[in-house]
């Protein structure tokens, strides 16, 4: 492969990709675009088509129908199949696939063919942060680091993509994050564009650029994390993305008045809706403004940096809210509770 100018990185665009097992469908009419030189996160539940989507997109898979593009190259139409070979993408497996019998250099150098460039091997292990441990039989690396020689051999041959199968799953929760961080950087210090795949909302959201949320082998909804946390499409998406509060409100003039007051928000809609507020909006307090509303907490946990408190309000009905972990509220506690954050509406059901 010939190096590609970093200031054209490719982009991937996937339209009405379909792919089925027997009388399973995986993938039913998916469509993406990820714009050159972006992180993007593949997220969704078990069973929706993330690994075989991103299979389809290697070339691992034939897809039944649909089209992928790698910048201006058509990789899958009707009448094109370009073999994985030749698709220009690297990929990291989530068990990162090394070679126990190679050291750190090798398993680096198998991803150039039999000619390897060693100059490129030492430029993509600087570039990871290994060139110290070339030598190094893999078998003695932390878990954290066996995740960056996959991630440069995937990135020695100068891909136009990186596609990453649920990368961080075989690490310790006290090592992702770190981890994360560092397979951010190189990325983006490589230039080159990237896909992931993953379940997990904290590691879709805190990494990626943008997410495209998977449902039943089709994207519900793409955005930046912002845009899809607190401005989701639909019910399932608020409740996939985190816990939330689904109030019956009345929305007139870009306002919407619901049991927890009368909150502005960025709507068109108006009549019978559906208001979406996530616990970290909503505030309580012994006193609070003069259009709070009087509750009692009946719950509460306690996770040191922040807690979730449970609430009873007049009519009945429970919210939680999610509060720093000081000060303290215990069941019993008379509160008062507002809306202190963004809300959402959908039409109403």
């Amino acid at each position: 492969m010939t190096d590609r100018h970093p200031d054209t990185p490719a982009s991937l665009t996937i339209r009405d990709l379909r792919k089925s097992f027997a009388d399973t469908v995986a993938v039913g009419g998916l469509d993406l675009h990820v714009e050159g030189g972006r992180l993007c996160a593949l997220l969704g539940p078990s069973g929706c088509g993330k690994t075989t989507t991103l299979r389809l997109i290697a070339g691992l898979e034939r897809p039944d129908a649909g089209s992928i593009e790698l910048g201006e190259r058509a990789l899958t139409t009707a009448g094109t199949f370009v073999p994985p070979e030749r698709r220009r993408i690297g990929m990291v497996f989530q068990d990162y696939a090394l070679f126990p019998h190679y050291d750190v250099a090798g398993n680096v150098a198998y991803g150039l063919g039999r000619r390897a460039n060693r100059g490129r091997v030492r430029e993509v292990l600087e570039l990871v942060g290994l060139d110290r441990v070339a030598d190094r039989p893999v078998h003695q690396l932390s878990g954290g680091q066996q995740q960056r020689v996959a991630l440069a051999r995937a990135l020695a041959p100068t891909p136009e993509l990186i596609l990453l199968d649920e990368p961080f799953s075989n690490l310790d929760a006290s090592l992702r994050e770190r981890v994360r961080e560092d397979v951010r950087e190189i990325i983006a210090a490589a230039g080159v564009t990237a896909l992931f795949v993953t379940h997990d909302q904290e590691e879709a959201l805190s990494l990626a650029e943008r997410v495209a949320v998977l449902r039943e082998g089709r994207v519900e909804q793409v955005g930046t994390p912002e845009e899809i946390y607190s401005r989701p499409s639909t019910p399932w998406m608020a409740a996939f993305l985190g816990e939330v509060e689904v109030l019956a409100g009345e929305a007139r003039d870009g306002r919407v008045k619901c049991e927890l007051g009368s909150l502005a928000v960025e709507t068109k809609a108006e009549g019978t809706v559906e208001v979406l507020i996530r616990p970290e909006s909503v505030a309580i307090g012994i006193t609070g403004p003069p259009d709070a509303t009087e509750a009692e907490v009946v719950g509460r946990r306690f996770y040191g940096h922040d807690q979730l408190v449970e609430l009873r309000l007049p009519s009945g009905r429970k919210v939680s809210s999610r509060r720093l972990g000081f000060p303290a509220w215990h069941p019993g506690d008379r509160v008062q509770v507002w809306v202190e954050g963004p809300a959402d509406v959908l039409p109403g059901s």
